[in-house]
Order: C-alpha cells, then sequence, then structure tokens
C-alpha cells in the first residue's frame, strides 16, 4: 500500500534526521523518506539506522532516498530514485525483489520509462512549483500539466500511484488530488513548521477529505 503522505526528512542544522522522523510520526505519517545529502557513507548509515528505529516504533515504513546499498544494509521497506540516481533495474539486483522502489518523473516520458522497466511501484512527478529544497530543480509542471500529464496516462492504461512532489502546500491538496494524483511529498511543510506533528495530522485529515471527495 502506498501511502498518501509522503513525508521526506532533510538536511538541517537545527535537528537530525531522527528527531525530524519522530515528530512527524507523531503527527501520524506512516511513511518516511529519508533524504541525505550531505553526509559521508558510515554518517549516513547510522543515521538510516536511527530514523528506522523511530518508524518501527511507530510502525512508519522507511524509504531511503538515493542510496540502494544503505537501503539493501538495513532492509528498509522502500527505496526512493531520483532522475539523475542509478536506474531502477540496477536498484532491484541490489536490493532484491521485496523492496518498494519509487521513481522521481518530470514529463509524461519518464513515466512511461519507470512503467517499461517493470520494477517501480510508485512515481513521484513534479515539480508543482519552486522549492528550495532541491538543488538543478527540473521544469515546473504545475496543476495544469498534472492534468495533462495525468489524463494522458491514464488514457494508455496506466495505474501506477504518482505523487505530486516540489512545494506543495496544504491548500493545494483538494485540486492535486482531483487531477489525479494519489497524493503528495512534503518536506520543509513540516519541518520548518513550529509545530511539525500538527501539522502533519492537518495534512492527513485533508488528505482524507479530498479522498472521500473524489
Amino acid at each position: 500500500m502506498i501511502s498518501r503522505l509522503h513525508y521526506i526528512t532533510q538536511d538541517l542544522a537545527h535537528i537530525p534526521h531522527w528527531e525530524q522522523a519522530q515528530l512527524a510520526c507523531e503527527g501520524g505519517a506512516d511513511w518516511v523518506q529519508l533524504r541525505v545529502k550531505t553526509q559521508e557513507e558510515s554518517q549516513w548509515l547510522e543515521t538510516a539506522l536511527r530514523t528506522q528505529e523511530v518508524c518501527k516504533s511507530f510502525g512508519a515504513k522507511l524509504i531511503v532516498n538515493d542510496n540502494p546499498h544503505i537501503a539493501a544494509k538495513i532492509q528498509s521497506e522502500g527505496l526512493h530514485l531520483g532522475k539523475q540516481d542509478m536506474s531502477p533495474l540496477e536498484a532491484r539486483q541490489i536490493v532484491g525483489e521485496k523492496m518498494i522502489i519509487g521513481g522521481t518523473a518530470n514529463t509524461l516520458q519518464d513515466m512511461l520509462k519507470h512503467v517499461a522497466s517493470g520494477t517501480v511501484q510508485y512515481i513521484g512527478l513534479g515539480p508543482l512549483r519552486f522549492t528550495d529544497t532541491k538543488k538543478n530543480l527540473s521544469p515546473i509542471v504545475g496543476l495544469e500539466g498534472y492534468k495533462r500529464i495525468l489524463s494522458q496516462f491514464r488514457t494508455l492504461g496506466h495505474n501506477l500511484p504518482v505523487v505530486g512532489i516540489g512545494g506543495v502546500k496544504a491548500d493545494d491538496i483538494e485540486d492535486l488530488l482531483a487531477a489525479g494524483l494519489h497524493g503528495v511529498a512534503v518536506s520543509s511543510l513540516i519541518n520548518l513548521a513550529e509545530n511539525p506533528s500538527a501539522v502533519t495530522q492537518e495534512l492527513l485529515g485533508m488528505l482524507n477529505l479530498a479522498v472521500s471527495a473524489k
């Protein structure tokens, strides 16, 4: 089951990844993507293990971003691959057949490549708008872009869950799900909030409402 709220940690000076995950999980997050960009491999592994402990205590899935070797080593529930990362087919050889693999896409062609690989369980499509969280940002998709791409994707008969990512705000949720997205991925919206747990809880409530309204 692919969650509707994909919570993503980030490198922040004032709070480590596992504490970020703790706050989100306290608000009900059950899908935690560990996104580490500035750590050496040994430190990354320690961060992954500590974040995994938090996820296990809440019954949440841990998805490792970008690093199939660490995902395989700690046997996380999933792995997420960006457009510049290893191909899903190569990663599958490292992590085995059971692990969830998600892939990032910016265009319909990207999505069709993921489908053709036969090894991706969900797609993160974006960015919705500009975001400071990611360097080398792909072209903005926007709400109208989501509508067009998802319509074409479904018309071709594909039903992989697609999650919107990149500058998503709470006010976007209803429109994004109405456009055909399965859910949303957020990072700074939760991590930089005054009360991350409360924001997580609010987002989950909005997603549930949007789903029931579809």
